[in-house]
């Protein structure tokens, strides 16, 4: 039978971003009731479940972890031809952004930016590294760091602590071997940095970076919190996962922070436009505030 729930993709995509009807319903500027239905529809023309629903929250099956993947790729894709196909719209800024920043931290203040600039129109396109860069066109990026990327422009626009953390099952685990030993079995899972900043969090902790070898690589971010409260492995997270860390999902494994990792923003050469400046200035007006 032939697939015809596309639109219900893109409620999929925001309810595993959230994990929360009620925060998917805000972003999508729908009815819980209406999200819900959709992925109760959604489910039964697949013929499969995508969400288990736990008492700390809804929790995504393989099933459905492996479709949102799948999902978030080729919507992207269909995005970007359709933004290209138009040609390019006047006064649009393309932001590179980590989905999981782009979702905690950017997108609640966007309202604001909309306010202050009417005229100006933004795209925000997913990316993942520094590698990534060229392969995107984007006017301004935004990527988590250590320090600044030599001879790449750059600037820091929020200093967050970052800690190793894992879920509870996990946590338990390094409590019994101790963390030094943990470190040496369980996957460190990296991140936009690749593994600088697992490097520079066992420099400051006095230890041997002896990291197991891995196959799991999750490029996307908010897909990388979602393996942590997984099991699938420790990762690096800062303040942005306060949620997770206050209901349980998450549980930090030592008090020993990494204090210079943080977002930076990364400026293409030739691309800096009155109203990327714009955009530029009201960032840093946000985050010093922050």
């Amino acid at each position: 039978m032939k697939f015809r729930s596309y639109d219900a993709l893109r409620v999929l995509d925001a309810v595993a971003k959230r994990l929360s009807m009620t925060e998917a319903a805000h972003d999508l500027s729908r009815s819980k009731g209406a999200v819900s239905y959709q992925i109760n529809k959604l489910e039964s023309e697949l013929g499969f479940v995508l969400f288990d629903c736990t008492d700390s929250g809804l929790v995504l099956t393989d099933a459905g972890r492996s479709l949102w993947h799948v999902s978030q790729g080729a919507l992207a894709q269909i995005d970007r031809e359709i933004a290209d196909l138009r040609g390019p719209v006047r006064n649009t800024i393309t932001v590179g952004a980590l989905t999981y920043f782009a979702a905690r931290w950017l997108s609640p203040r966007l309202t604001r930016f909309f306010e202050a600039h009417p005229g100006i129109s933004l795209r925000i396109e997913p990316i993942s590294s520094i590698d990534t860069l060229d392969r995107t066109h984007v006017d301004l990026a935004i990527l988590w760091g250590v320090d600044e990327w030599p001879n790449i422009p750059c600037e820091r626009l929020l200093t967050l602590p970052s800690m190793p953390t894992a879920n509870a099952s996990l946590a338990e685990h390094v409590v019994e071997v101790g963390l030094e030993n943990a470190l040496h079995s369980v996957p460190l899972l990296s991140d936009s940095s690749g593994d600088a900043g697992w490097r520079a969090w066992h420099e400051v902790a006095g230890l041997r970076y002896e990291p197991i070898h891995s196959a799991l690589t999750i490029p996307d971010s908010n897909s990388r919190v979602q393996a942590v409260i997984d099991g699938q492995g420790l990762a690096l997270w800062d303040d942005l996962v306060a949620p997770e860390l206050q209901d349980g999902k998450l549980k930090a494994l030592t008090n020993t922070h990494l204090l210079t990792s943080g977002y930076f923003m990364i400026f293409p050469e030739h691309r800096m436009t009155d109203s990327t400046n714009d955009f530029v200035s009201w960032l840093r007006l946000e985050a010093s505030a922050a």
